[in-house]
């Protein structure tokens, strides 16, 4: 949930741009082009066995969410109940929405409605007939954060629809079993584009993966293409972070709300889809933190 930006042009330079920062004017830079950017060059933090216990005990509850709002994702609920659903069920259980607050976003997760990439506000839009829908979740559990998404087809839905939601569920289990210990990061986005592109669609690049765990957003960045960048930074075991690719029917290009300042949609209308894990990189390989019991498994047709 509320995804890392990089907001780089082609070139793709070596600096980097930190999401958490984009939105506070003061920690903007800009280069010669034009281009906002936030220099980085950490090393991700490398989890202890405890820590790793605490990002599988936030992993875990995430999935327990997920599948008890997954019923209620139908046509003729609004975004706002699934809202409701999240928030009660999290802090009944003792936790807290990780979102809510959160630089100012105003709800307990994100609904993000056919041409609405990422960041989507739930509110009164009430499902219908041939929509799809991401929802992305975001759990603080005692301090940890699990972070995860997926698109659900709503009635009967347009081939494109279907088609689109396939490749960008495939996308994520393709990168999923594309990293290895001590692989380049790049490995990630370099199998995304691949498989998109052999299905006539686009990768969206501003908004990335991400490292997660006691914070929200940090090293490493992951897009969900080959960046330059991401040939400099390895996954070693201990470090973790999401998978998330945005995989969009026309043009890759987004454009942000300008009156929520919120919500990203595709330029040209078109439908987008993502699905998301949080992953550990483990000694021998990576770990999904984010399992559901009802949700589609790898294999899955939709």
């Amino acid at each position: 949930m509320l995804a890392g930006q990089r907001l780089l042009g082609e070139s793709d330079a070596v600096c980097r741009y930190d999401w958490q920062r984009s939105r506070n004017p003061r920690d903007r830079r800009t280069t010669e082009s034009g281009e906002r950017i936030m220099l980085q060059g950490k090393r991700p933090p490398i989890l202890s066995a405890t820590e790793r216990d605490g990002v599988r005990a936030a992993g875990r509850f995430n999935g327990q969410l997920l599948d008890f709002v997954r019923p209620h994702i139908q046509p003729g609920t609004t975004t706002s109940e699934l809202d409701k659903l999240v928030y009660t069920y999290t802090m009944d259980h003792g936790h807290t929405p990780a979102c809510l607050g959160y630089m100012g976003f105003p709800k307990s997760c994100c609904t993000s409605v056919n041409e609405v990439v990422c960041h989507g506000i739930p509110g009164d839009y009430r499902l219908r007939d041939g929509d799809i829908v991401n929802l992305d979740l975001t759990t603080n559990v005692d301090g940890w954060l699990g972070d995860q998404s997926e698109t659900f087809l709503i009635g009967r839905v347009s081939d494109e629809a279907r088609r689109l939601t396939q490749c960008a569920f495939d996308c994520l289990y393709l990168a999923i079993g594309a990293i290895r210990p001590g692989g380049r990061v790049a490995d990630i986005g370099r199998v995304i584009v691949e498989h998109a592109h052999e299905q006539g669609f686009s990768v969206v690049r501003e908004y990335v993966g991400h490292g997660i765990g006691r914070q929200f957003h940090q090293e490493p960045t992951v897009p969900h293409y080959p960046s330059r960048q991401a040939f400099r930074d390895f996954l070693y075991p201990g470090v973790c972070f999401t998978i998330e690719p945005m995989i969009n029917a026309g043009s890759r290009e987004t454009m942000l709300d300008s009156h929520d300042g919120w919500t990203v949609r595709t330029r040209d209308g078109k439908p987008s889809a993502q699905f998301e894990h949080t992953i550990l990189m483990t000694e021998s390989g990576p770990e999904i933190l984010t399992p559901t019991q009802l949700g589609p498994a790898p294999g899955h047709r939709f």
